[in-house]
């Protein structure tokens, strides 16, 4: 399993995947909005979406797990 983790603290401002989704190395799957810049976070693997991990408005600090593949 992979996990992918926040590269930054800030507020989910999108959820682009949900469980059971096929996704791409490089594939946006949050936006992250920090400091008014919206900041995509990407799959590092290929893989399948096992968990989403955050909602909509949540906050979040650098390193905190978004969404765990497998």
């Amino acid at each position: 399993m992979a996990n992918v983790s926040a590269n930054m603290a800030g507020t989910v401002l999108q959820v682009l995947v949900q469980a059971g989704d096929q996704v791409s190395a490089g594939q946006d799957i949050v936006v992250l909005e920090s400091m008014k810049m919206e900041v995509p976070v990407q799959a590092e693997t290929d893989g399948t979406v096992e968990e989403v991990k955050v909602s909509i408005g949540d906050f979040v600090n650098e390193g905190d797990s978004l969404v765990v593949l497998k």
